[in-house]
């Protein structure tokens, strides 16, 4: 055969026959997003397994610590699963304002090449990955409030319960398509009302539910090892940069902004607290620094890829004052046992920070129509203050009912002997020995 019919015959045969891959070919996705948002949920997760354990550990005393990192990461895993199965799909599928569909469920149609609407730049995969660290801390939060007394049944049944009957519905309002939350136009950049908010309104219901703790006469309630509680604090601390920088969902500028915008929130909070408590109770105190440097982070939470560096600033020195008064004056006026002020520092400061960041928000960073009263949207103010109090009233109201259905089922509180004793060993069958 000659070879100019050969090629002929060749060049035909391709125009007939598609390419195999065509089919499959993956959308375009953008690798640099890809690999921030990964490592931003690498860092989300140490937050929870061993940050927070290691926190809270070091602040309560040391025949409960095993119990409380029990607590933490059974509860992770469980709300992990919670995810999987039907979190995910309540929160970011559906055309409802206050609840997802199921339409999703078990992962459904979350493959390697789809991607939501909203964010085609990363493959869906990789933005449920990231949102799951969310849902898995967030009821953890809450265990800061109850420790040392809530058994350990019932407080893994209640941190299911939560995670799909307050946090699902608070972050589909929230994030969710056509969510009533974001319809009256919240800013909420990276979980100030669906995380901070929700824990902390949790915690003082919680707190007050399962009332005080009881001293054994030999240990006091002060924290037993300040080493895990700074150790477990700066693990927070950094884990935060991928909280909040990663709600950016790319590796770009406001991300950027976010990052900075956390670490000069945390820095200020830390020395306005430090230097508050110097004067009210004339030494500083490590604990006193890192709840100060918390605070401001929990305060830019919300705002922080929304605001200016000058305006993360004001609002961390603000925070890091605020949550210092929340964490004493209350407690000691109405005598409820927030143990590792949960309420003091998320529920205060939160609410704070979604309100504050009605206040500093600026198109100039936020992008159009992102200016707050600073900037001459006065109204901002209004929606963000009457959103956190819809969040904190529903997220009460809701932990009450769930608590008071497991008291009169469950039980919530250990029986005093096991208090006595310690949940280590009375419940888990293990101790700290030193």
């Amino acid at each position: 055969m000659p070879l100019r019919y050969l090629l002929l015959f060749l060049s035909c045969s391709f125009l007939l026959v598609p390419p195999a891959f065509a089919a499959d070919a993956e959308p375009a996705f953008n690798t640099g997003d890809m690999a921030w948002i990964l490592a931003s949920t690498v860092f989300v997760f140490f937050m929870l397994f061993p940050g927070i354990c290691l926190f809270y550990g070091g602040m309560i005393r040391k025949k409960n610590v095993l119990s409380m990192c029990m607590q933490g990461i059974t509860a992770g895993s469980i709300i992990s699963l919670i995810w999987f199965i039907c979190g995910y799909s309540l929160i970011f599928t559906g055309n409802t304002p206050f609840i997802g569909s199921l339409d999703k469920a078990f992962m459904n149609g979350v493959t390697l090449t789809s991607f939501l609407p909203a964010i085609p730049n990363l493959p869906e995969v990789t933005f449920a990955m990231f949102e799951l660290t969310f849902i898995a801390i967030t009821p953890v939060i809450v265990l800061g409030g109850t420790v040392e007394r809530f058994k350990f049944s019932t407080a893994m049944v209640f941190m299911a319960l939560w995670a799909i009957l307050i946090y699902c519905p608070v972050g589909h309002m929230a994030w969710g398509p056509d969510g009533f939350l974001a319809s009256t136009g919240a800013l909420d950049f990276a979980g100030g009302l669906v995380v901070h908010v929700t824990s902390g309104s949790s915690a003082l219901i919680a707190a007050i539910m399962l009332g005080r703790r009881k001293a054994d006469g030999v240990n006091s309630l002060a924290p037993h090892n300040m080493v895990l509680t700074v150790l477990g604090g700066c693990l927070l601390w950094g884990g935060w940069f991928g909280f909040n920088g990663g709600s950016a969902l790319g590796a770009n500028a406001t991300a950027a902004m976010a990052l900075l915008n956390s670490q000069i929130a945390a820095s200020s909070a830390l020395v306005a607290w430090v230097l508050a408590e110097w004067k009210l109770h004339g030494k500083p105190s490590m604990l006193g620094a890192i709840s100060g440097a918390l605070a401001g982070l929990v305060v830019i939470t919300p705002g922080c890829g929304f605001v200016t560096p000058m305006g993360a600033m004001i609002m961390g020195i603000l925070g890091g004052l605020v949550c210092l008064w929340a964490v004493n004056w209350p407690k000691h006026r109405f005598g409820y046992d927030d143990a590792l002020d949960v309420w003091g520092i998320h529920g205060i400061g939160g609410g704070l920070g979604a309100v504050l960041t009605g206040v500093f928000a600026s198109s100039s960073i936020g992008g159009e129509g992102k200016d707050g009263l600073l900037y001459g949207n006065w109204k901002q103010v209004l929606v963000q203050s009457q959103d956190t109090i819809l969040v904190a009233v529903y997220t009460m109201a809701m932990t009450a009912l769930l608590l008071f259905i497991l008291d009169k089922t469950m039980g919530l509180r250990v029986d005093p002997a096991v208090e006595l004793e310690g949940l280590d060993l009375a419940e888990h069958g293990e101790t700290i020995h030193t």
